[in-house]
């Protein structure tokens, strides 16, 4: 009965998912003068709506930046998360709690509340309307996550290993590289993936410190679209197709590391 049941929830949880990205596709493909598409697939396809919607929105320099800004903060962003957790999880007790709780603290404010101090920050630095706009912030913004994800995976390893290598003669450079981080590939990855996505999607940086339009995220151009054919449903659905593609193949890419990222944060 409990095999049942479960098995039950999760079929109940993967249609919940399956079902909304089949409806989006269904209706990509229908008449741009159907205003209520169905669920249903159409007679004659409009594969053409997707090149339509690439066209007419410019997805190709959008998907461009946002590829752009996803590379320049994900590899950054990770490398100052490990070696800000590993710095937690090995300072002493005095020192780490209070600067963990101030770290904490990034969780808990909202991008809004300082995005027009970092407009103003980034006018005097000159960067406005550039990718260095968005990357430097997002670093900044993604490290209380990230040194928490990571703080709490050095923090579940037994002691003994860092114990064991200190005996030997080992620095911590020595030990963060070659003991703690082969242990780590699941976190690192779904770390950084999880990086990736927020930052493939980030909508009110790009959105505010970025003037031209062909510099923007996929989202943030998506919102623009939305705005320009707001009653041409097949269009919109097509046009965000296009803009989710590339996180959906990476995190199917990605699938297995994912995954198992979680169920160790989780059980961790």
């Amino acid at each position: 009965m409990t095999r049942t049941l479960t098995r039950a929830a999760l079929v109940v949880a993967a249609l919940s998912v399956l079902v909304p990205f089949v409806a989006i596709f269904l209706a990509a493909l229908q008449p741009q003068t159907n205003l209520d598409p169905g669920f249903e697939w159409p007679e004659h396809p409009q594969w053409g709506n997707f090149a339509t919607a690439w066209t007419s929105a410019g997805f190709g320099a959008l998907l461009e930046s946002s590829a752009i800004i996803a590379l320049g903060v994900v590899p950054v962003a990770v490398v100052l998360a490990t070696l800000a957790g590993y710095g937690m999880s090995m300072m002493g007790s005095r020192l780490r709690t209070p600067l963990f709780g101030l770290l904490m603290i990034g969780l808990a404010l909202p991008l809004e509340a300082i995005v027009i101090p970092l407009y103003y920050d980034m006018r005097s630095l000159g960067l406005l309307n550039t990718y260095w706009a968005v990357i430097l912030p997002l670093i900044g913004v993604f490290m209380p996550f990230g040194v928490f994800w990571m703080r709490s995976h050095f923090e579940s390893l037994p002691k003994e290993l860092t114990e064991a290598a200190t005996v030997d003669g080992a620095s911590h450079w020595r030990v963060l590289t070659s003991v703690l981080l082969p242990t780590a590939r699941p976190a690192l990855t779904t770390l950084a993936l999880l990086y990736f996505m927020w930052a493939w999607n980030q909508f009110l940086l790009a959105l505010i410190l970025i003037q031209d339009p062909t510099m923007r995220t996929a989202p943030a151009g998506l919102g623009k679209f939305v705005q320009q054919f707001g009653k041409n449903i097949p269009l919109l659905c097509a046009g965000t197709l296009i803009v989710i593609t590339p996180v959906v193949l990476l995190y199917l890419f990605f699938q297995r590391h994912f995954v198992k990222g979680i169920l160790q944060g989780a059980v961790k």
